[in-house]
């Protein structure tokens, strides 16, 4: 079998000799992740790959579809495929590693089904009416939890889930009612013409019908539709046996994160918030609770005013338990806290560690704690000793490790490289002896490609700013080249060799003849705390000369043609470059996807609104904040943008919203510059990482075809 691995070895590196074309558009399409990683005590791995396959009930058009594999981690045989229908996910080992629990779709609900390794086909465990989802097995693998995300319109009407008819203390917010008295059951005759009662069942009716949307909550916008719908997530357990019947685990007009069986699965350790006060829509905290397996008897084991505690990892003998805990604004870096389980808070171990970490996860003997960290333009995986709080680097900033599991000295992970998007590789609880163990994405090594070369410089701030080149796929010595410097968004996202989302684009343009230069501005996610609230009330000119100080050094290396330089970025890098072009016109042409332009509006019309009070410290109303929201917003300096210019909006996306797109657009045909403005149907704002594949390709094509329009002009 081992010859097996050899081979695949030795096909890659041979391939990889004949590589002759650069990326193509359309190698989107071939490119599978993976994530799920799930390894057990048998030496067998579970994980998840998602593909994308022409759709064969819509002519042009692909669909992602997920499936579930499994492999030796001795890396001495092929992976093999364990689940053949669409959307197969979250798999869950049985404790004697015998079966699986996973979730698919099943009468448009996930559910949660069971498949035996010896043989047979799936069979479907739950079929709660609300869905099920995120299995977790109990110690004697008798029982599944299962999380279920319910509408509180329904669980109010439940006569199981609320038998008694309760309604919740924290307050709804409908105007006009005291103590959610509107919340009550009105078993009236709906009557346009009748009495007050009639006439409401009349209108609640009309909200049914979706002929009415009746919004009085704060967070009131999704990713792609407003919604006065109010969802409440809670965990139920389920027998592993034929018609079981699930049970609630957590109960009430709350939302619970997170469940995890003590190893003697006497008890459960739940993440959540059940401020009675606090409407779900302002209850930023979360808090650790503890209870006994059924539920009962839950109290809190840790919890502060305006704190957050998440990401929860039990030690092997339920002896530790590991977390993250800080206050609830998005511009920070949680703590790393190590506690025992039987402890309060005052037996809390910090461990100093400035980067935002997840996935923790402990070694058998309960000395270390492993985690991924984005940090400096990769995604390491870290070893944390408990006993010395030292923490151990075992991957590198040149590639990212996107998912893994370990169980004794054998690691699984998921590694991503400018060679290759995504494979799947076992090694030593060191991270030595590195074997891959996967081939998903082998077309890559026919593939010729263009590597980063890292670089820095102290920006005038004193912050230490990295940044990459990529040459042009085919670059000769002494041509010059269109230049196209990509910004990320965010802002506080982090770019760099170890991270998936731009891999495709930076090779695409590369291999269209193009060099790309990107770079972590300060306010990037990384580079610990100072760095990443380096841009509050700043989002513009520091960030800006962050960018342009990595293009210029780019510049200087001499190959790039300084009339052809070009610039594009989405989201805060939509903002950012608008602002760009309002104060530097040295781009030929530029590209924003999804921006932000003017931001009072995307207070009002953004569900990411949040970023206004955390970055510029209050809101549009207050005179000292709206001051800094005009000088920060591209939309004031629109009349001196005149670079050609094509911007981008998915239309259903409420992340940022649409109207400040309109704005600048209409201001700018006012105005008579050069602007396109491209709206794609139903896109969101995930579309170029997880959208319409047909959308996700138009849009790099139009902004390359768009680019193209402008560099031959003189």
């Amino acid at each position: 079998m081992r010859k097996i691995s050899l081979l695949l070895l030795t096909s890659y590196f041979t391939l990889a000799g004949f590589a002759q074309t650069g990326i193509k558009v359309t190698d989107l399409l071939n490119i599978k992740s993976i994530n799920g990683i799930t390894v057990n005590n048998n030496g067998k791995a579970l994980f998840t790959v998602n593909a994308i396959e022409p759709d064969a009930e819509n002519k042009g058009e692909f669909k992602y579809v997920n499936q579930i594999w499994m492999v030796a981690t001795d890396g001495n045989s092929l992976p093999k495929q364990l689940t053949t229908k669409e959307g197969s996910s979250q798999a869950a080992w049985s404790p004697d590693g015998k079966q699986l629990a996973f979730v698919r779709l099943s009468d448009t609900k996930p559910q949660v089904f069971l498949l035996s390794l010896d043989g047979g086909e799936a069979v479907q465990l739950t079929h709660f009416r609300y869905g099920a989802g995120t299995p977790k097995w109990s110690p004697d693998g008798k029982q599944i939890v299962f999380s279920s995300n319910i509408p509180l319109k329904d669980l109010l009407k439940d006569s199981i889930l609320n038998p008694n008819k309760q309604i919740p203390l924290w307050p709804y917010e409908k105007p006009g009612f005291d103590k959610n008295e509107n919340l009550l059951a009105n078993n009236a005759k709906p009557n346009p013409d009748g009495n007050m009662d009639e006439i409401r069942a009349y209108l609640d009716n009309n909200e049914k019908d979706k002929k009415a949307k009746v919004l009085d909550k704060l967070q009131f916008q999704e990713e792609s539709t407003t919604s006065a719908e109010i969802n409440l997530n809670h965990f139920f357990v389920v027998s592993i046996e034929p018609n079981a019947q699930p049970a609630e685990l957590t109960h009430g007009f709350y939302s619970f994160s997170s469940v995890q069986f003590t190893p003697d699965g006497k008890q459960i350790i739940i993440t959540g918030n059940t401020d009675a006060t606090q409407h779900p829509d302002r209850a930023l905290e979360s808090c650790i609770f503890i209870a006994d397996a059924n539920g009962n008897n839950i109290r809190k084991l840790l919890s502060e005013k305006d704190k957050r505690f998440s990401g929860t990892s039990l030690s092997p003998s339920g002896k530790w338990i590991a977390f993250d805990y800080g206050n609830t604004s998005f511009v920070s870096v949680p703590q790393l806290g190590i506690m025992p389980l039987n402890g309060t808070a005052k037996d809390i171990i910090n461990i100093p560690f400035d980067r935002n970490r997840s996935n923790y996860t402990w070694s058998n003997d309960e000395k270390y704690l492993y985690c991924n960290a984005q940090s400096n333009g990769g995604a390491p995986l870290y070893k944390i000793n408990i006993e010395t709080k030292q923490i151990e680097r075992l991957s590198g900033y040149e590639n990212g490790i996107t998912n893994f599991d370990i169980k004794g000295n054998t690691l699984v992970y998921a590694k991503t490289e400018p060679t290759d998007p995504f494979e799947l590789y076992t090694a030593d609880a060191n991270m030595k002896n590195e074997k891959r163990i996967s081939s998903f994405n082998d077309w890559v090594t026919k593939k010729k490609l263009s590597l980063p070369e890292k670089h820095s410089f102290k920006n005038n701030a004193g912050m230490e700013i990295e940044y990459w080149v990529m040459k042009p796929t085919n670059y000769t010595v002494g041509k010059r080249y269109p230049l196209l410097l990509e910004i990320h968004g965010g802002p506080s996202a982090m770019w760099g060799p170890g991270e998936t989302s731009m891999w495709h684009e930076f090779q695409y343009f590369c291999s269209q003849g193009y060099g790309v230069v990107y770079c972590n501005p300060r306010g990037s996610g990384g580079y610990g705390t100072d760095f990443l609230r380096g841009n509050v009330n700043d989002w513009g000119t520091g960030p800006t000369s962050d960018v342009l100080t990595a293009l210029d050094k780019t510049v200087i290396e001499g190959w790039a043609d300084t009339s052809k330089l070009l610039v594009t970025g989405g989201s805060y890098a939509g903002y950012l470059v608008s602002w760009i072009i309002a104060h530097d016109h040295r781009f030929k042409a530029a590209c924003s996807q999804r921006g932000v332009y003017d931001l009072s509006t995307f207070f009002g019309e953004g569900n990411a609104w949040r970023l206004v009070p955390d970055y510029f410290g209050g809101y549009p109303w207050e005179p000292k904040t709206k001051a800094i929201l005009e000088r920060e917003s591209p939309i004031t300096y629109v009349q001196n943008i005149t670079t050609p210019y094509i911007m981008f909006h998915g239309e259903n996306d409420l992340r940022t919203g649409t109207i400040q797109g309109e704005m600048l657009y209409k201001s700018l045909k006012v105005l008579g510059r050069p602007v396109e403005y491209v709206r794609h149907p139903g896109g969101t704002h995930e579309l170029t990482r997880s959208g319409n594949n047909r959308q996700r390709i138009d849009q790099m094509l139009r902004t390359y075809e768009f680019f193209e329009r402008w560099i031959g002009k003189k």
